[in-house]
């Protein structure tokens, strides 16, 4: 099938774009307001966008809480979803009223952060600690605004020593879980892992310190 994105004449009982675009890591970011209230909600449309210096992104569609709470004091974090904590991630989608906190309404303990305020998820084998830099306009060409892109620099790391060895993080090991489309996830162990290295020149991460 080809088909007129703009017309949406797939047919399908569903917009496939999500299934396509797949499986997408999930930032499971925690932002707090100015008057300490609490925010933890996991967002798919998001990745690493740079490596000089650290950054990463999430995609809001409208003045969600967290981009609002991101937007009013400048910093969040960004925890590991693993498949153990599938569950949890899940509760914490849950469409909570505006500063009741979705940590504890998914049974999730949060443990603080070095370098800014707003905590991680304890149970999390890994988190991001970041600043906001700036939140950009997803603008469409037919000029509509429906989704901001908000981009933070991360300050801060942390790691579960369970998951380094000799001097690498084993990825796998974590059991990462990913969006998928629909109502479908992936997850990822050590036995889907593979090496390949690239070409001479072609950018290899390995030569990268």
């Amino acid at each position: 099938m080809h088909y007129n994105v703009t017309a949406a004449d797939h047919g399908l009982p569903h917009d496939p774009f999500k299934a396509i675009v797949s499986p997408r890591p999930i930032g499971w970011i925690t932002a707090m307001d100015k008057e300490g209230r609490i925010n933890c909600s996991p967002y798919s449309f998001f990745n690493a966008i740079s490596d000089r210096p650290h950054m990463v992104a999430f995609g809001s569609g409208g003045m969600k809480d967290a981009r609002a709470f991101v937007e009013e004091t400048g910093e969040f974090t960004c925890s590991f979803c693993s498949w153990d904590l599938r569950d949890a991630m899940n509760a914490t989608s849950a469409p909570l009223p505006r500063g009741e906190n979705e940590m504890s309404f998914a049974g999730l303990e949060a443990a603080p952060s070095v370098h800014v305020k707003p905590p991680r998820v304890k149970a999390a084998p890994a988190a991001l600690e970041c600043k906001w830099i700036q939140t950009v306009p997803l603008t469409s060409l037919e000029g509509v605004t429906t989704y901001f892109l908000v981009i933070g620099q991360v300050v801060g790391m942390y790691i579960d020593d369970a998951f380094i060895e000799n001097g690498i993080v084993n990825t796998g090991k974590m059991h990462p879980i990913m969006r998928g489309g629909y109502d479908q996830y992936f997850q990822v162990g050590e036995e889907q892992m593979f090496k390949m290295t690239r070409p001479p020149g072609g950018g290899n991460f390995n030569e990268r310190r």
